[in-house]
């Protein structure tokens, strides 16, 4: 059932035979329902998730309401990047909002595989790479955007996500209200 993980790792990285012995002895199997919280705002991300099967996504609240900051789904990677890469308290909370089928390898574990196998350090520099420049990306367009614009991109990064993620989340992940997104919706 590892292969998704193994599969998206050879991207990056030749899988000795020994890398791939140590990747399924330190990624776990996490099988986890719609509604559970995997990381709390507060806490230090001990975990980086592989998604399996699946929707989640990142939270945070500002003036008292909840924002979503990012959705992940089947193929990536999720964490509270600053958290675990710094090892601080998270100012964000994942959920999932689907029954979720994830690996997770803890931050030690992942440490000491990048520590171990050159090609796997080769693997998490470029995954960070990657995080780094789609969300560097995303966040310097993202103010010019008009809200259909912003709508428009986010399908375009998650063609499903109207079948999966309830629009009020959606609605504040774009930063507007829910009615001016059914508004959006209409025009297509």
């Amino acid at each position: 059932m590892m292969q998704d993980l193994l599969y998206h790792i050879s991207q990056h990285a030749y899988i000795t035979p020994d890398l791939q012995k140590s990747i399924s002895g330190t990624f776990q199997l996490v099988e986890t329902k719609k509604g559970d919280i995997i990381l709390q705002e507060g806490q230090r991300a001990k975990y980086l998730y592989f998604v399996e099967k699946g929707m989640l996504h990142n939270f945070y609240f500002h003036d008292g309401r909840q924002v979503s900051s990012w959705f992940y789904s089947e193929g990536q990677f999720i964490t509270a990047w600053s958290s675990f890469y710094l090892q601080r308290p998270s100012f964000e909370t994942i959920e999932c909002l689907e029954d979720c089928i994830l690996y997770r390898i803890s931050f030690s574990d992942f440490q000491k595989l990048i520590a171990d196998f050159p090609a796997f350090g080769n693997f998490a520099r470029l995954l960070a790479e990657d995080i780094l420049a789609v969300l560097d990306e995303f966040t310097k367009s993202w103010s010019f955007l008009s809200a259909k614009e912003k709508y428009q991109l986010l399908l375009t990064q998650f063609p499903q996500i109207e079948l999966r993620v309830k629009l009020g989340l959606i609605a504040s992940f774009l930063g507007i209200s829910q009615e001016t997104l059914s508004r959006i919706r209409a025009e297509k």
